[in-house]
């Protein structure tokens, strides 16, 4: 009965499908210097991760988005590298795709890329995927997986939209202190918390409620 009872405090693993993009050591060594620049850290290793960010691609096919992450092309404004990306990718169909190892850092939000696991959505919009159950469901199913293996509590499952509010968001480079993005905004955040909520209840998982948003100063 004890196994039973804590086999029930972690999610289940939802199926990934392995699509890596090319993260060669020129590219570590890149989010290396990254990570020295913007958050005084050098290393390109994600450890023990605090924050889940939600995107959407703002592209309508899993190619696209595959493409841009693998491109690693420098930002317009620094002309830096690495390129962006995510470490999930969730298509239409609601094929969860994993494009970097949850070992490594990626480039997805600005403030938060230190301490961040990136999921991003195919779709156009916040709506087009809380509209979609397919793709809504593997979302909150492989979103509440990564809760429980890394212990992160709700409140720091963030949209995009939310970053300038995380506890957790640093940016020494002060020209992107106050840079965040339109995806995802925090009505749509409620929602989907709310459903992440109901599916941990559903699975009997305990999920952590503390540690919500601080005032931003920008």
């Amino acid at each position: 009965m004890l196994l039973v009872a804590l086999a029930l405090l972690v999610a289940p693993k939802p199926l990934i499908v392995q699509r890596p993009i090319p993260f060669p050591p020129a590219r570590r060594a890149e989010t290396a210097v990254y990570a020295q620049r913007h958050y005084g850290l050098d290393t390109w290793r994600l450890k023990a991760p605090h924050v889940i960010v939600e995107h959407y691609t703002a592209t309508t096919t899993f190619a696209s988005a595959w493409n841009t992450f693998a491109a690693d092309s420098p930002d317009p404004e620094l002309g830096e590298r690495p390129g962006t990306c995510a470490h999930f990718v969730i298509d239409r169909n609601g094929t969860i795709y994993q494009l970097v190892p949850l070992s490594t850092i990626c480039r997805h939000t600005v403030g938060l890329n230190w301490t961040a696991i990136g999921i991003e959505h195919v779709g156009m919009s916040d709506a087009s995927i809380l509209d979609d159950p397919r793709q809504l469901h593997a979302s909150l199913e492989l979103t509440l997986w990564l809760m429980s293996r890394y212990s992160i509590s709700l409140p720091n499952v963030i949209g995009h939209a939310e970053s300038l509010t995380s506890r957790y968001h640093r940016e020494r480079y002060a020209a992107w202190r106050c840079q965040t993005h339109g995806d995802w905004q925090r009505a749509d955040m409620a929602v989907y918390r709310a459903r992440l909520d109901r599916l941990a209840r559903a699975q009997h998982v305990t999920v952590s409620h503390a540690g919500g948003p601080v005032r931003s100063t920008c």
